[in-house]
């Protein structure tokens, strides 16, 4: 109740009030001063008593119920700019306030918010366009160190493998001639041949790692989630609730949120010690929405982020805001982790 009578509409009817007293004030002192100095006989003392109280009883409701009435078209006006400053903050750019062409200032105000929202939506689709394009410069990168990788492999197979290959068959060709005259010497380089051997095939382990394929290479985003979950589920007790949808997004919006949700997810699972998991990903008119909450130990969120070692969290606030999008985390000690992340289209 205090705060509402500490809203605009309330400060404008006491200042209502105040020029209804104050006009009633400079009225009653020029009465007196000419009832004292002037007396003239049409005007008496009981007369002026009179007038005041009753400009007192009838001004002082009138000029409330005025103010009041006038006060709701301003009061409706900032409710609209309150609701408006509201969808900008969560990412619903293409939101517009409607003018009412009464050409005052807050009229200015309204065209001003709406080129502000303008001016925030080309802005994120500038960051998304630029997103594209790193995710382009990106793949090119990529193709050039793959093919940068592939000669190393090569080279590395020539100078390694392919030289330990052919030493084990002049070694071996050559034990085969020493076992019936000298045997303890072909023993000596069976063994020899064994080593070799086995260095060669931890040298072709080691490059077969380089070879393995990258996670969400050619697949959609929805099938890559849940094909990340099903490997979390292998590798713990967690228990998964899922809501997803398809989506056909850039490859570039696709990359962010799947690196997201896999951050969140590793979190929950390295820290949350939690039971039960729920990740939804939702295709709304204008929006991209994934939620993911868990039932874990929980953390002070402010406090985390703020932290230079969180990591992990700031990637994920930096990776979502690349691509226009926002993200909010909810989170206290002993109820859990909510996080919110919304994508404009």
């Amino acid at each position: 109740m205090l705060k509402k009578l500490k809203g605009i509409r309330f400060q404008m009817m006491r200042t209502e009030l105040y020029i209804i007293y104050f006009s009633l004030l400079v009225i009653s002192l020029i009465s007196f001063f000419t009832y004292s100095v002037f007396k003239p006989e049409w005007l008496y003392l009981e007369a002026i008593f009179f007038l005041l109280i009753m400009n007192i009883v009838i001004m002082t409701p009138v000029g409330l119920y005025v103010i009041y009435k006038q006060t709701k078209y301003i009061k409706d006006r900032l409710h609209a700019f309150s609701i408006f400053v509201s969808m900008l903050q969560q990412g619903k750019y293409s939101a517009k306030l409607f003018l009412e062409e009464s050409e005052d200032e807050l009229d200015n105000f309204t065209e001003e918010l709406n080129d502000l929202a303008n001016k925030m939506k080309d802005q994120v689709n500038t960051l998304q366009r630029l997103a594209d394009e790193k995710s382009e410069y990106a793949q090119q990168a990529h193709i050039a160190a793959t093919m940068e990788e592939r000669q190393r492999l090569a080279r590395d197979l020539h100078d390694a493998v392919s030289q330990q290959l052919f030493a084990l068959t002049m070694m071996s060709q050559a034990t085969v001639k020493l076992i019936d005259q000298k045997p303890t010497k072909a023993k000596e380089q069976i063994m020899e041949i064994s080593e070799m051997a086995l260095q060669a095939q931890n040298e072709m382990r080691a490059l077969l790692l380089h070879l393995r394929p990258i996670y969400l290479s050619g697949e959609p985003l929805h099938e890559g989630i849940v094909r990340l979950i099903e490997e979390l589920k292998k590798k713990s007790t967690l228990h998964f609730d899922l809501d997803i949808d398809e989506i056909e997004l850039s490859q570039s919006k696709e990359e962010h949120i799947f690196r997201m949700v896999q951050e969140a997810l590793s979190n929950i699972l390295r820290h949350a010690n939690a039971q039960n998991v729920k990740v939804e990903l939702k295709n709304r008119d204008q929006e991209i929405f994934i939620h993911i909450d868990d039932d874990g130990v929980g953390f002070k969120a402010n406090e985390q982020l703020e932290q230079k070692t969180s990591y992990g969290l700031k990637t994920m606030k930096e990776r979502c805001e690349e691509i226009g999008g926002t993200l909010r985390i909810k989170s206290q000690e002993g109820q859990g982790t909510y996080i919110d992340i919304r994508i404009p289209k």
